[in-house]
């Protein structure tokens, strides 16, 4: 038996060393075979240098470096193309997931789960007003999309090697890990923890950032048409208000009533403009995903791989 554990990291050379420690530690716990593999997205510190070193003791620690920054879940999927493990467990490079809960994943999947999901009860150290946006982003997801997907489950997880091949068969040019992941369905079980504060450094994830929000389209965009039909239909009842409008204001002057001024038309053609422009821009989402797929670019480019057979 066999366990991969692959990690995506940009720029984390001051938790490497603690990262690498506590993961092997969890793994040996396990009594596998394992391997350690650090997916580098094109790090500008001495995080590349530092995991060359550690890997000149200890083999189990592949590397694998991107020709550029292509993302989190590019460099993710990159890992997992090449585990050799039965079992592959992916996870952040920060430590705000701790890699002592591995143990139990493995436990579970051995247990007959081909998937190990991991639920935070707690984020300590995060702002709570962030935290309030994450649960309502989650609500709005689950509630427009085809997928069950809890509150506050992350990219931490299990899969078993039949998962991992379905995910990778998928081919999504811009995927959304987690919901990917429930998508395939399998059996599929829970472990709860309480994620603990950034071990060292900043995050690469601010709240006004783009990262949360491309996350959060992406999310809604790889799993729903909803946002196409409501479109649609807010629409059609803009429509059917204009018209009404028209005719009380026919039927106003017809009357010898007032009629709203110049004003209040153009504040009201100022909406409808700016109604137009959001539809358009949930129409251009759909259609951009669908470009980038059509255009068949691969997902990622490999500048360089250490520790592999054939590397």
């Amino acid at each position: 038996m066999k366990v991969s554990v692959v990690f995506s990291f940009r720029n984390e050379e001051s938790g490497l060393e603690a990262l690498i420690r506590r993961t092997r530690s969890a793994l040996q716990a396990t009594g596998a075979d394992y391997e350690m593999i650090f997916v580098n997205d094109d790090s500008t510190d001495r995080s590349l240098e530092l995991l060359r070193k550690q890997r000149e003791s200890d083999p189990g620690i592949k590397i694998i470096t991107m020709s550029r920054r292509f993302g989190v879940h590019a460099c993710v999927l990159a890992g997992m193309r090449l585990a050799a493990g039965d079992a592959v467990v992916y996870m952040d490079s920060d430590l705000q997931d701790p890699p002592e809960l591995i143990p139990e994943l493995v436990k579970t999947w051995q247990a007959g789960a081909d998937v190990v999901n991991t639920v935070r009860t707690r984020r300590l150290g995060e702002n709570p007003f962030r935290m309030w946006l994450t649960r309502k982003a989650y609500q709005v997801i689950n509630a427009m999309s085809e997928i069950d997907l809890p509150v506050n489950m992350g990219d931490f997880k299990l899969l078993s090697r039949r998962v991992v091949n379905e995910v990778l068969a998928l081919n999504d040019y811009d995927p959304f890990m987690r919901g990917l992941v429930r998508w395939v369905g399998f059996k599929q079980e829970t472990v709860y923890y309480v994620r603990d504060p950034r071990y060292a450094g900043t995050t690469h994830f601010s709240l006004f950032g783009s990262g949360p929000a491309k996350e959060f389209i992406r999310g809604i965009t790889s799993f729903s048409i909803a946002p196409l039909y409501l479109v649609l239909v807010y629409g059609l009842i803009v429509s059917a208000s204009s018209l009404l409008f028209a005719l009380l204001a026919g039927l106003a002057q017809l009357l010898g009533a007032a009629v709203p001024g110049w004003s209040f038309l153009l504040a009201l053609l100022v909406f409808l403009a700016g109604n137009i422009l959001a539809a358009i821009g949930v129409v251009g989402a759909y259609l951009g995903r669908t470009y980038n797929q059509s255009r068949n670019r691969p997902l990622y480019i490999i500048k360089e791989k250490q520790g592999f057979d054939g590397a």
